[in-house]
């Protein structure tokens, strides 16, 4: 069942460069978006630097940690507009909970974004 406000397609989408990309859930608390974005930066880096290094293997990793992030944000899977807002909320929790056990942030200011 959808949501009891169907969101406008200003809403769901947006546009870079004739290009439609599909926006993050609004109904997302602020602080669980950015730690998720934080997860997506970090994985983007790191499919950056496994694929100069050549490595398949870290790259499958870092792109499967990318897939998470983008999943929990609302922006790959599942339409967020189409789910309620429970649901949706979960499924970044759950993404959120996935990615801190296999890329937990760092404590330290370390430069590695791998680590």
């Amino acid at each position: 069942m959808a949501s009891a406000h169907p969101a406008s397609d200003d809403e769901r989408w947006l546009v870079v460069d004739g290009r439609r990309w599909r926006r993050t859930d609004p109904a997302l608390a602020e602080e669980t978006a950015a730690r998720l974005r934080s997860h997506l930066g970090r994985a983007r880096a790191a499919v950056r630097i496994a694929r100069r290094d050549g490595d398949e293997a870290a790259t499958s990793d870092a792109r499967r940690r990318v897939g998470l992030a983008k999943a929990g944000l609302g922006e790959r899977g599942p339409k967020w507009w189409d789910d309620e807002v429970a649901a949706r909320r979960a499924r970044a929790d759950e993404a959120l909970r996935e990615l801190d056990r296999i890329a937990p942030p760092r404590a330290d200011d370390g430069r590695d974004v791998n680590a």
